[in-house]
């Protein structure tokens, strides 16, 4: 059993609220450490500019060693949810949705941020293309698909099957088989981003489905028109919104 994946004993970080690590086997500790602390900020219990212990503090309360500590912070950092001030410590930035760990482990949301890090240039590229090389059987793929999307927003019952399709009729337009495949491949993580993301906006204000919607459209009325730009620049915007509207609750609460 490597150093990564034993469980530590239990801790507790002082002035956070009483956040604790719960022993779970065989699962590595920055993954735990993230989503413990990810859990905390979404539940409240961390608040918005609260400051975290030092890495040296938390690695000694957890029994973990300090990379673990500081790759778990690393990515809260990427993530949006922490910030590190020079010479002062890491702080709450923002809180994620209100939602989230009603829908999803917090342990797995790292997993889907990840993701979408590989989509966001991966699917811009592909909708560029598809506005460049598409035919008119891959546009009438599309926009049944969109259409497939819309009816579902509309009713409030928004499947993350519907919305895989979409993207999925959008990479396949570009002619080229490796764009697709690279969406199946990472598939069950694609599928738990959106399945958690329509689930959260199921519960949500109207605005944020016809929000969703409306970026689909603006990527599909691009490839409609042919304009290479505008599809990349649609997408672009429609991965990086929703990859906000998951660590930042006020955007479409």
């Amino acid at each position: 059993m490597s150093d990564d994946e034993v469980t530590p004993s239990g801790g507790k970080l002082a002035g956070t609220g009483g956040l604790t690590l719960a022993p779970r086997p065989r699962q590595k500790l920055g993954d735990q450490l993230y989503g413990e602390i990810l859990s905390q900020i979404a539940s409240g219990r961390l608040k918005e500019g609260e400051r975290l212990p030092p890495e040296k503090e938390i690695s000694a309360m957890f029994g973990v060693s300090r990379p673990i500590v500081r790759d778990a912070l690393l990515r809260l950092r990427i993530d949006g949810l922490v910030h590190a001030r020079q010479g002062s410590g890491t702080y709450v930035l923002r809180r994620p949705s209100d939602h989230l760990t009603r829908f999803a482990n917090a342990e797995e949301v790292a997993d889907y941020l990840r993701c979408m890090e590989l989509r966001l240039p991966i699917e811009s590229r592909a909708a560029m293309l598809a506005a460049e090389r598409r035919t008119e059987k891959d546009l009438a793929r599309i926009e049944k698909c969109h259409d497939a999307f819309r009816r579902e927003a509309e009713a409030g019952v928004m499947s993350h099957t519907v919305d895989f399709d979409f993207h999925i009729a959008v990479a396949e337009a570009t002619g080229n088989a490796f764009f697709p495949q690279v969406l199946r491949h990472v598939e069950p993580a694609l599928h738990g981003f959106m399945k958690l993301m329509l689930n959260i906006t199921k519960v949500s204000s109207r605005d944020r489905a016809l929000t969703v919607l409306g970026e689909h459209e603006t990527v599909l009325a691009a490839i409609k028109a042919s304009d290479a730009e505008g599809a990349r620049v649609g997408m672009e915007f429609h991965i990086t919104q929703a990859r906000r509207r998951l660590v930042d609750r006020t955007l479409h609460p």
